[in-house]
C-alpha cells in the first residue's frame, strides 16, 4: 500500500470559480507535484535542485497569481480562493507551496502600495506566470528586528528622466549595499523586492525597491543546507552597489516598514495555509498506516489510545484551517486581519509540528525511515514556526492586539 495524502477536504468557496481552481489545482498536483516530490527533494538534499518548470506550470495554469488584480494579469481572487489553493499545493509539495506563497508576497507591495504607473509597468510580467519573484527582508543581523536591517539605498544622481512610461519620477536612482540573508528562490528569482536604508531613522529610514534579477553587482552567496525544504533554495543575497531607478522605489522614502509590515500579515496566511497542507498530508498517512497496520491480532487503529490521539490531531488540523480562513475572510472584506493573521499562523504551524511529531509515532519505526513520508513532513513543518516571523513573534503581535 502506497500511504500518501488523500486530501478529502470539505470545502467551500465564495464563488463557483473556487471550485474550478480546485479541481485544476488537484489535477496538477496529481500528475506534476506527487510523483516528482521524493526524487527532486532526495536530489536537492545532494546538490542544488530547483523546481523551475513546476512554477512554469503552475504559472501557465494561472495559479502564481490567484489575488491579485485581473487587469494586471491576476486571477482576481479573494484570499478565502488562493489559500485554499496554496493548501492543496502544499499536501503534494511543501517547497513548492512555500514558493508560491514567497512569489505572491513579492508582488504584494507593487499591487497595494505602487502607483498607477509603477503597476501598469511591474504587474503585467510579476503576475504573468512567466516570472518568479524573491523577497528581500531578512539580514544576517536583522531578522525578527526588522528596523536593524543595514542595507542601504544611497542617492546616486543618475536616475531616471521621469518620462512615465516605467512609473518614474525626477528624483536619482539609487545605489544598494548590503546583505540579505535566508531568500527563497535566491539566484532564480526573476526579481527580488528588497527593503533597504535610505535613512538613519531606524523604523522610518527603510524603503522599498524592484531589484531586476540580472541587476549588475547583484550576487548570491552558497545555498544554505537545510533540514528540510530542499527544493526551496535558500541562499544570502549579496548587493554591490546595484544601480535601482526610482520608478523601482514603491511608496515614499521611508514608507518600507509598513509595506513590509502589511505584506508579511499577508505572506502569513499563505504559510499557515501551506502548514495546514502539510499537516492534513501526516494525517492522512497516520490514519491509513492505522487502519492497516495490525498488531494483536487486530488493526492498530481499534485501540482507543490511539484513536484518541487520531482525534486529536484531527481537530488540530481543522482547527488550523478555520483559522486561516477566518482571516481570509477578514481581509477579502477589508476589515483588519493583522491579529488573525497572526493566530492562524501560530496555530497552523503549531499544529503542523504536533501533527508530523505524532504522525510518526503512529507509524513507530516505520515513521523513522524514507520509506514513508511523514519524517519528511516532519523536518519541513520546523521552519513554518520561524519564518515569516518565529512564533514567539506572533505571539508578541497577539498580545498587543489584545492588551492594546
Amino acid at each position: 500500500m502506497t500511504y500518501s495524502a488523500s486530501m478529502a477536504v470539505q470545502r467551500l468557496f465564495p464563488t463557483d470559480e473556487g471550485h474550478y481552481l480546485l479541481d485544476l489545482t488537484r489535477e496538477i498536483v496529481a500528475k506534476e507535484l506527487r510523483p516528482k516530490v521524493d526524487a527532486a527533494e532526495a536530489a536537492a538534499a545532494l546538490g542544488e535542485e530547483f523546481p523551475t518548470d513546476i512554477f512554469r506550470t503552475l504559472g501557465r495554469a494561472g495559479l502564481l497569481s490567484l489575488p491579485h488584480p485581473e487587469e494586471f494579469g491576476g486571477g482576481g481572487q479573494p484570499y478565502e480562493v488562493y489559500l485554499q489553493v496554496v493548501e492543496e499545493i502544499a499536501s503534494a509539495w511543501m517547497s513548492v507551496a512555500v514558493g508560491v506563497s514567497v512569489h505572491s508576497l513579492t508582488a504584494f507591495p507593487v499591487t497595494t502600495f505602487g502607483s498607477p504607473a509603477q503597476r501598469e509597468a511591474l504587474l503585467p510580467g510579476m503576475l504573468s506566470g512567466d516570472q518568479l519573484g524573491a523577497y528581500g527582508l531578512s539580514e544576517p543581523l536583522a531578522g525578527s528586528d526588522v528596523a536593524a536591517m543595514t542595507t542601504r539605498a544611497t542617492r546616486d544622481g543618475a536616475g531616471d528622466d521621469g518620462a512615465g512610461d516605467d512609473g518614474a519620477t525626477d528624483d536619482p536612482a539609487y545605489r544598494i549595499r548590503g546583505r540579505k540573508a535566508w531568500i527563497s528562490h535566491a539566484g532564480h528569482a526573476d526579481y527580488y523586492t528588497t527593503f533597504a536604508r535610505t535613512s538613519d531613522d531606524r523604523g522610518r529610514g527603510i524603503s522599498c525597491f524592484i531589484v531586476p534579477g540580472d541587476a549588475p553587482g547583484l550576487s548570491f552567496g552558497a545555498p544554505e543546507k537545510k533540514m528540510g525544504l530542499h527544493c526551496d533554495t535558500v541562499r544570502e543575497v549579496i548587493y554591490e552597489d546595484v544601480p535601482v531607478d526610482a520608478a523601482r522605489r514603491i511608496g515614499d522614502e521611508g514608507q518600507g516598514m509598513p509595506i513590509a509590515l502589511a505584506a508579511l500579515d499577508a505572506g502569513r496566511l499563505g504559510i499557515a495555509a501551506a502548514a495546514t497542507g502539510l499537516a492534513q498530508s501526516a494525517l492522512d498517512v497516520a490514519v491509513a498506516y492505522a487502519k492497516e497496520r495490525e498488531q494483536f491480532g487486530r488493526a492498530i487503529a481499534s485501540n482507543q489510545g490511539l484513536a484518541f490521539l487520531i482525534a486529536d490531531l484531527e481537530a488540530a488540523v481543522l482547527g488550523a484551517r478555520a483559522a486561516y480562513l477566518f482571516a481570509a475572510r477578514l481581509k477579502d472584506a477589508g476589515r483588519p486581519y493583522g491579529k488573525e493573521a497572526a493566530v492562524a499562523k501560530l496555530l497552523a504551524t503549531d499544529a503542523a509540528m504536533r501533527v508530523t511529531t505524532d504522525a510518526i509515532q503512529v507509524l513507530g519505526g516505520a515513521g523513522y525511515t524514507q520509506d514513508f513520508p511523514v519524517e519528511r513532513y516532519f523536518r519541513e513543518a520546523k521552519v513554518t514556526q520561524i519564518f515569516e516571523g518565529t512564533n514567539q513573534i506572533q505571539r508578541l503581535v497577539i498580545s498587543r492586539h489584545a492588551l492594546g
